[in-house]
């Protein structure tokens, strides 16, 4: 992968976001993200086939047919192979993956990556109804008003039920801090104007149940989210092609795939089944261990979801995921940083670009291009892991990056 981009992650607490005031369109954020890696890469005609992650813009938009504005950024791209692909909040690596085996196929030698996402169309409460669609449809009428908040509170009902109630608290407040302090060093994170003094204080909130979910608090969710991510996913004939050293890419060693009954509820709240072995399949896949992983970007939708992916990819022990995070080694200076730029707590979800925002934020991490908010990679441990979720843990991609040589 190279020559990544991301938008603005436009929402509220970015100082330029007014909900009343015009703001960009679907199209704008596609036509930024796409023309940025078209100029990194040398331009339209080195590209062979574009990718769209996309969730659901046919109702925060009223816009289907996403593929159809490839040609919009560019003129070079008319003709050229498109297709868009839908996995929930997983969109964006799926996109990845699908790129990804066009160049293992050998149908294509450079693909444009975008995902893409603008959902502050609409007033929150209406905007989880429709995020709801990533869940099975017949559950939404018996559902929370808050569909996936509502979701991830019984799992940090049940997780605070069986291991206590006050580690997980303090940890999902420690994450929300990590996840805005990691923001504030981005300029393109929705966080980034964040200028709370005490962190804690917020995260720490106790949940009010009348006025949200029983088991969360605002700062435990990830924002409403507008933006666009795009990447190049290329061969190492795609790489000559567009002129990029080696020492400017990054090298995909692996990547698992796992999908969960969505017509199901979890068979354990208190474990993220489907990421374990989407995570287990990335490892076998790039034949490494995770005691070799440098950082990583996990898919904390909600701050619990962060704490149980410590678990689900075998960090902590089950059960023990709280510790881990307040013992600090899921912090930048810790033994293995997560969401180096905010994750989906303080960087934003717009929910098709999230796969992608992760693997641009890896590319940055492991070719020292991540500016302020770049962190040491130990030659020991070389290697970035993604875990993209779509749903309540039901699509499940994660990918294993290293700096290629």
């Amino acid at each position: 992968m190279i020559a990544g981009y991301n938008t603005i992650s436009m929402g509220t607490g970015r100082k330029e976001f007014h909900p009343k005031k015009p703001r960009p369109d679907l199209e704008d954020y596609i036509k930024e993200a796409g023309q940025a890696v078209l100029k990194m890469i040398g331009g339209a005609e080195k590209v062979d086939e574009t990718v769209f992650g996309n969730f659901i813009a046919s109702r925060f938009n009223q816009q289907g047919h996403i593929a159809g504005f490839a040609p919009y950024i560019d003129e070079g791209l008319r003709y050229k192979p498109s297709v868009r692909v839908e996995g929930a909040c997983g969109s964006g690596a799926l996109a990845l993956t699908t790129a990804m085996r066009s160049i293992l196929a050998e149908t294509a030698e450079v693909a444009l990556v975008v995902g893409v996402e603008v959902q502050n169309s609409v007033k929150a409460v209406y905007g989880a109804d429709i995020l709801a669609a990533a869940g099975w449809a017949k559950e939404r009428k018996t559902g929370h008003a808050y569909f996936f908040p509502g979701k991830f509170s019984d799992r940090a009902k049940a997780y605070a039920e069986k291991f206590g109630p006050e580690k997980p608290r303090d940890a999902m407040a420690r994450w929300y801090e990590n996840a805005i302090e990691n923001a504030r060093l981005c300029p393109t994170a929705q966080e980034y104007h964040n200028t709370t003094k005490d962190l804690i204080a917020c995260g720490i909130q106790k949940p009010n149940p009348k006025g949200f979910v029983d088991s969360l608090n605002f700062f435990d969710c990830s924002k409403v989210s507008d933006g666009a991510s795009a990447i190049a996913v290329v061969s190492e004939e795609g790489l000559k092609r567009c002129g990029i050293d080696k020492k400017d890419a990054v090298e995909i060693l692996g990547f698992g795939q796992a999908e969960e009954d969505i017509t199901k509820p979890p068979a354990e709240p208190t474990r993220l089944s489907t990421t374990k072995v989407a995570v287990q399949k990335a490892f076998e896949s790039a034949g490494i261990t995770k005691e070799q992983v440098g950082t990583v970007e996990c898919h904390d939708c909600f701050t619990i979801a962060g704490i149980m992916a410590t678990e689900a990819i075998g960090f902590a022990e089950y059960g023990k995921g709280a510790d881990f995070v307040l013992e600090g080694h899921t912090s930048r200076k810790g033994s293995v940083p997560f969401n180096t730029t905010g994750g989906l707590i303080g960087w934003g979800h717009p929910t098709g670009a999230t796969g992608v925002h992760q693997a641009v934020t890896l590319w940055e991490q492991l070719t020292g291009k991540a500016a302020g908010a770049q962190i040491d990679i130990q030659p020991e441990k070389p290697y970035g892991l993604s875990i993209n979720m779509g749903g309540d843990d039901i699509s499940v991609i994660s990918i294993v990056y290293k700096k290629a040589e």
